[in-house]
């Protein structure tokens, strides 16, 4: 016998060379992030739409094709864009063929978003079904590929259809388990594409999107109009477009975009921003205001086009490009010169605004200063309080860690799976921390219920112990770029006591880190409430119509087991639920809402409205259950 530290047998029958099929659909991290079920904004479901989706707008900003139609059906996508048609006899070589692509010659493609040839690949690697048709001068090709594979690829057609590509694909029910897409992702990244791109119309799903203001028609729509400190200040100029605000939110909410790509992780383009801005406010008041209290509650959105821009990772949701193109200026000299010059006229030309900003700067000022000393008591209160060992469980990778070996692509899409799940009691979170992924899962113990924290001030954070710990523990004390978890899971009961946690948490988060909450990072776990089973088959229900369902196809009266709590539910089968077939419903705030507005109706005193709204919905919750019995 092989002795165990003896090394196996290393010989030529151990090296594989895998084909662009093969090895996008083993290891699809690396061109797509998570996969996921569609649960959150970046899973890999909306990577493929976008993939396709980038290249229609390629062509609209080189000049061709106005529209876009999509269309979503029985999971099926289906985009057609009227651009310049890909090339009839390129067809199956540039969804098929790796590192083929217009986008290398910079005189085709000046300021893609996509430069390396890999977009469509994965799309068709990780499609049970794809097929593209290429129209071009009154002659159309199409390709039908399953899994990467071509199936067919058709003769040339003479067509009276106009110019431009259509691509159907069904993502890979084998990959992505589970999936669905929610509509209210695919509008908030279909409305990017419109702010910045005036002028573009998408139709999806016969629902119209357009924007005539770009920038300013976004933060309209983000923000409450009533909340704004002074009126949306609206730059643009070659290659660059800045809208800002500020309103009574605590954080910095910003907005940042590359050559149209929305990069919720911010980067280069981003920081500049944030410094430069700084920079032309303490130029403009004469005075050295910290960097913090400028930008606090500020809102903004930054656009800029860059040449070649570079991502760190293929889902380019950071930008790590430091000069704008070859040979030109420096990312930071760039925006800094814009504002400098566009931000700086616009303050003197409105003197009423320039008064309106100075007075929040100010603001905040004072309230930093009121914080201080109680911040840094809670600070030592916190170490004291030993929170790895008394509150969290902590995991290995962490979001905010940077990659550290040659393997970067898979390690962003590590710690885009990192979670920590905030769970009520001891027994739900010893569960939980011993069915966990310790690579990537943390557990967080609350202890009781949280405070009320609707309409406190963020002095109430430093004060109690519960939420000076939580906020230490996820890391965002100086906003969220030292996040250490990309997901928040509340782990809470599914019954009242659980359901008022929940709300409490949701508040906490909104009033204080409404950031968290509109960049997709908060999610309640969903665990199931039954448990079915005979000798053979056990089935896992996570609501009535579920069980019933269970029960029909089990027959012959199976065991039914109703969990009440999550501490009920064994660490064995726990594991099944917070790993690759995990439920998260996530917690959106739709377009238009208004923070405030939400916590006033649910957190604030009981108003007629809200007994109404009880009421209304307990009569439909009472009629289900009497029809399901």
């Amino acid at each position: 016998m092989a002795e165990d530290n003896k090394p196996a047998n290393y010989t030529e029958d151990d090296i594989r060379s895998l084909d662009w099929k093969e090895h996008i659909r083993l290891r699809p991290g690396m061109y797509i992030g998570k996969l996921g079920d569609g649960a959150a904004p970046d899973d890999g479901i909306y990577v493929l739409l976008k993939e396709v989706m980038d290249n229609c707008i390629d062509e609209y900003t080189m000049g061709f094709g106005k529209n876009i139609e999509l269309t979503i059906k029985n999971k099926s996508v289906t985009i057609r864009d009227y651009g310049r048609g890909i090339p009839l006899g390129k067809v199956v070589d540039v969804v098929s063929k790796i590192n083929t692509g217009a986008k290398y010659d910079s005189k085709a493609f000046q300021k893609s978003v996509g430069l390396n040839g890999v977009g469509t690949k994965a799309v068709n690697a990780l499609s049970s079904y794809f097929t593209v048709t290429a129209f071009r001068d009154g002659k159309q090709k199409q390709a039908e590929f399953e899994r990467g594979f071509l199936t067919k690829e058709h003769k040339e057609l003479t067509t009276t259809e106009k110019n431009g590509t259509e691509v159907t694909f069904t993502p890979d029910d084998s990959i992505f388990r589970n999936y669905n897409y929610r509509y209210e992702y695919i509008e908030s990244q279909l409305w990017n594409y419109c702010y910045l791109n005036a002028g573009l119309v998408i139709n999806f799903n016969n629902k119209r999107f357009i924007s005539k203001n770009g920038l300013l028609d976004l933060l309209q729509h983000k923000t409450n109009a009533d909340e704004l400190r002074y009126p949306i200040i609206h730059l643009k100029g070659d290659d660059i477009e800045i809208a800002l605000s500020h309103n009574g939110d605590y954080g910095e909410d910003i907005f940042s975009f590359v050559n149209g790509q929305y990069t919720t992780q911010g980067g280069t383009h981003q920081q500049a921003f944030r410094e430069g801005y700084v920079k032309v406010i303490r130029d403009y008041f004469k005075k050295d205001y910290e960097a913090a209290d400028i930008r606090q509650s500020i809102v903004a959105a930054v656009s800029v086009r860059v040449q070649e821009p570079v991502f760190e990772s293929q889902t380019k949701t950071k930008l790590g490009s430091q000069y704008v193109s070859e040979g030109g200026a420096s990312m930071k000299k760039f925006i800094e010169e814009f504002l400098s010059k566009e931000l700086d006229n616009y303050l003197h030309r409105n003197p009423a605004v320039a008064e309106s900003l100075k007075k929040r700067i100010e603001q905040s000022e004072r309230e930093r200063k009121e914080l201080s000393g109680i911040r840094k008591l809670a600070n030592e209160r916190a170490k004291k309080a030993n929170l790895h060992n008394k509150k969290l469980r902590d995991c290995r990778i962490h979001f905010n860690d940077e990659p550290n070996s040659k393997s970067k692509e898979d390690f962003v899409a590590l710690k885009n799976n990192t979670t920590i799940f905030i769970t009520e009691g001891d027994s739900a979170s010893g569960s939980i921390t011993k069915s966990r992924n310790v690579d990537l899962q943390a557990v967080f113990s609350l202890r009781g219920k949280p405070l009320n924290s609707f309409g406190l001030t963020k002095k109430v954070v430093y004060e109690n112990e519960e939420f000076n710990l939580l906020q230490h523990a996820l890391n965002i004390e100086d906003g969220l770029e030292a996040l250490r978890y990309n997901n928040i899971v509340i782990a809470t009961d599914a019954d009242v006591d659980g359901m008022h946690i929940r709300l409490l948490l949701m508040t906490f988060f909104l009033q204080f880190f409404p950031d968290l909450v509109k960049r997709g990072h908060v999610y309640i776990l969903e665990t199931p409430l039954f448990r079915v089973r005979n000798k053979q088959t056990t089935i896992y229900c996570y609501d009535e119509t579920e069980k019933q369902a269970a029960v029909k196809k089990l027959g012959s009266k199976p065991e039914i087991t109703r969990f009440k709590g999550l501490g009920e539910i064994s660490p064995d089968e726990f594991g099944r639920f917070i790993g690759q077939d995990i439920r998260l419903q996530p917690v959106l705030l739709e377009q238009g809402d208004h923070i405030q507005h939400l916590l006033e109706y649910y957190m604030g005193k009981n108003t007629p409205q809200r007994q109404e709204f009880i009421i209304d919905n307990l009569k439909v919750e009472l009629d289900l259950i009497e029809e399901l019995n």
